[in-house]
């Protein structure tokens, strides 16, 4: 074995214990043995001078360094992989590419798009991931992750697809019944629904400044907030993305338009630019052409929203052509 296929069985060995979690998984896998792949492992970081994996009998675990040299390991394999199948004529996107996101924001928005793409592209495999936990994407291996808020350190590429804006919202039920609050301040004579998820589910943030609220219903999900507050119950607090469809409707209302909120932008996330293989890419390609052609993730939706609205509350060809922009924010 010469020195080159040598350094690129270290490479497989170490990328395939990452993502099986197993010397023994991967050494069935490969045909080699554990102890082989044991030997590679270490034969690796003996060769780049750093411990890439730490060891225990239940698992593995990726160090810093470890995380690095995976992301890049991976994607030089995955260009490999495509390069040979080019060759071979089948350069179509393949094989299996792991999505993480949030549950709503994958359920509402991602998630039509995965039916269309597998429809198009024969080989591709997609695993969709949604929770609301924060996940590890390098660690949990996955290649392209959706995420809304703010973003930690990382060694990730970052791209914006979106904006997030968030709006204080109420039924026309509930505001014929309790009035509509005139500024943030007011908020503390009504009863809101508070998100358990939030840091402090009694402080709501404007961009003027903080404002304590109570309320007795107490929700995890923004979509339960939402078919909570439709029934009158309450006011909420919640992405524009979540209610853009019932404010469209006239089945909630958003408040306060003189006082925003701070919006969040809407990022994919995936371990580098380089060598992205083409599951990668299309995927991409897919999210964020879909993102871009969505009013509801878009800068000022919210203030468009409302000027339709003010729009087609009159009469005439404006009110109506105002109805019909509406209709389709």
């Amino acid at each position: 074995m010469d020195r080159d296929t040598g350094r690129l069985l270290w490479m497989v060995c170490f990328v395939r214990a990452v993502e099986t979690g197993s010397f023994s998984a991967t050494g069935r896998e490969l045909g080699i043995g554990q102890p082989n792949v044991s030997r590679h492992v270490a034969s690796l970081e003996a060769h780049l001078g750093l411990r890439l994996l730490q060891r225990t009998t239940r698992r593995l675990t990726l160090t810093v360094e470890g995380e690095r040299y995976y992301a890049e390991a991976r994607h030089a394999l995955d260009a490999i992989e495509e390069a040979e199948a080019v060759a071979r004529g089948h350069d179509e996107p393949r094989g299996l590419l792991r999505v993480s996101c949030s549950m709503l924001v994958g359920r509402l928005h991602v998630q039509p798009l995965v039916a269309p793409l597998l429809e198009r592209y024969p080989h591709l495999e997609i695993d969709l991931q949604l929770s609301d936990d924060v996940v590890d994407v390098v660690g949990e291996r996955f290649d392209v992750a959706v995420r809304v808020g703010p973003l930690a350190n990382s060694l990730l590429v970052a791209r914006q697809v979106g904006v997030s804006e968030r709006a204080v919202f109420a039924s026309p039920r509930y505001l014929e019944q309790h009035g509509e609050p005139a500024t943030p301040q007011d908020l503390s004579r009504h009863e809101c629904i508070l998100h358990t998820r939030l840091a402090n589910p009694n402080v709501w943030t404007f961009r003027s400044g903080e404002v304590n609220v109570t309320g007795r219903y107490r929700l995890n999900h923004h979509q339960a907030i939402l078919d909570v507050v439709r029934e009158g119950r309450g006011i909420g607090l919640a992405p524009a993305w979540v209610i853009a469809d019932d404010l469209r409707a006239g089945l909630v209302k958003a408040l306060l338009r003189d006082f925003p909120l701070p919006h969040s932008d809407v990022h994919l996330l995936y371990p580098t630019r380089r060598h992205l293989p083409a599951r990668a890419r299309v995927f991409i390609d897919a999210i964020t052409g879909s993102f871009q052609e969505k009013r509801c993730l878009r800068p000022g939706y919210l203030a468009r929203l409302a000027q339709q609205h003010d729009a087609g509350s009159g009469s005439g060809p404006t009110a109506a052509a105002a109805a019909r922009s509406l209709a389709g924010a």
